[in-house]
């Protein structure tokens, strides 16, 4: 049926940061899959939304963004998606932005388009009401962010919205908007979240992401650092492998599974030369305990450890004396705590678990 009836679908990406990450991957390897059928994909930037900020899973008010810093955030996303979708070719990926149609519309627009949703549809979502509970406000455009996102459904007049499981009331709003205009039925495809091990959200906003523009071998000792329980979960969404047999063998040797699966996701994001480049690389640095030093950062002559380690996280001074301070950095094998430390040309610098430069 799906190959003889060719839909038309998209997921919206927030632009909230200048790099795709590890959830958005989720949603990008659907829109993959869809592609491969020959369906019509749609990658769509939210420049419009992402000004307004989705308040969804926020217990506050989210920071609205401006269109410089949106545009300037979203600028290296072809490259990064086009790793996994086909922009080129016969049945090629669209990328829209949706201020194409959003800024055309008119307050008269506006009053048109809420007429069709009630106060009650949009206060019953879970967020606002513990902030109603707690005495905590709820702003009226945090109410038009699934109004604008579900007039995405009805300007693109699409067959179908993937996104997480955490979207399901943005993407019904949009059901609904569709069904009230064009009395079409626009359906919707829920993902599974990728979660750590404490249930947190893999994301951009919890602080452990996997970028995008990363480099392969800090993306593949990322994945290694995913909790056993996430090993099947992340094959099925992140991978294209025949899951037959999986959770035994998953069962049986989760180390080398977990291993396969870093290979797997670094060699669609790359290449198969760069995923065995990061395996090899992680095996020296986490399991052979001999770490390779393979990138060289410049610093000026004199430069204290604690500012080498500011420059090289870019992170604040404040920062670097603490990682320094409980013993997170090594110098040439061993652990230093002096921040006014010297360094000198080809001293390797370790810090934390992860980085692992030589001085030029």
């Amino acid at each position: 049926m799906m190959k003889s009836k060719k839909i038309t679908l998209y997921q919206g990406f927030d632009p909230s940061m200048p790099s795709l990450h590890l959830g958005n991957l989720v949603g990008l390897m659907k829109l993959r899959q869809f592609q491969k059928l020959g369906h019509k994909v749609i990658f769509l930037i939210g420049d419009f939304t992402g000004m307004i900020g989705d308040p969804t899973d926020k217990k506050g008010v989210r920071k609205k963004l401006t269109r410089e810093q949106i545009i300037k955030n979203s600028h290296s996303w072809k490259e990064q998606a086009s790793r996994v979708l086909d922009f080129d070719g016969e049945n090629a990926a669209q990328m829209l932005f949706n201020s194409s149609w959003s800024d055309k519309l008119t307050f008269k627009d506006l009053i048109e388009i809420t007429s069709n949703f009630t106060v009650g549809q949009m206060i019953e979502r879970d967020m606002f009401q513990e902030r109603i509970a707690e005495g905590k406000p709820v702003f009226l455009h945090e109410f038009l962010y699934p109004v604008a996102q579900a007039y995405d459904s009805v300007a693109m007049d699409v067959d179908l919205e993937i996104g997480g499981s955490d979207q399901i009331f943005n993407m019904l709003a949009g059901r609904s908007l569709m069904k009230a205009v064009k009395d079409k039925e626009k359906y919707v495809l829920s993902t599974k979240l990728l979660v750590d091990k404490q249930g947190n959200k893999v994301g951009k906003t919890t602080g452990n992401a996997l970028f995008l523009d990363s480099k392969p071998e800090d993306f593949y000792a990322g994945v290694m650092s995913f909790p056993d329980e996430t090993i099947y979960d992340s094959y099925e969404l992140l991978t294209e492998v025949d899951l037959t047999g999986l959770k035994e063998d998953i069962k049986n040797d989760p180390m080398q599974k977990k291993k396969d699966l870093a290979l797997e996701i670094v060699k669609l994001l790359w290449s198969q030369n760069d995923a065995q480049k990061a395996q090899k690389t992680f095996e020296k640095n986490y399991q052979e305990k001999e770490p390779v030093f393979g990138n060289s950062f410049k610093l000026d002559e004199g430069t204290t450890l604690v500012d080498a380690v500011a420059q090289i996280t870019d992170a604040s001074t404040t920062s670097a004396k603490r990682l320094v301070n409980s013993g997170a950095v090594d110098v040439d094998g061993k652990t230093i705590s002096d921040t006014k430390m010297l360094l000198k040309k080809g001293s390797k610098v370790k810090i934390g678990k992860k980085i692992f430069v030589k001085i030029s």
